[in-house]
């Protein structure tokens, strides 16, 4: 069996075993994003990670407490902003 063979064959077993949801939510079928586009998606909040960004840069980068502070609060209270107004429009 050749690496062609191979490769064709695990594609029709994960095609097999994976609903259409499950694809879809993975992006499975996407060429734009990928698995852990979807898991960054769901276990990481954007939040979370800004503020971790904004940490490691103050501690690696010499980024002045002011300026961490700032990047944090603008980003956090945007995005919640952004939320409250998903909430209340929907």
């Amino acid at each position: 069996m050749n690496k062609e063979q191979v490769v064709e064959k695990a594609q029709e077993l994960a095609n097999k075993k994976i609903s259409d949801e499950a694809r879809n939510k993975l992006y499975l079928d996407s060429k734009t994003k990928g698995v852990l586009d979807a898991v960054q998606e769901k276990v990481v909040s954007r939040k979370l990670l800004v503020f971790m960004t904004a940490t490691f840069l103050f501690i690696w980068s010499g980024l002045d407490p002011d300026t961490w502070g700032m990047i944090a609060m603008c980003y956090i209270g945007g995005q919640a902003a952004i939320d409250f107004a998903k909430i209340w429009k929907g």
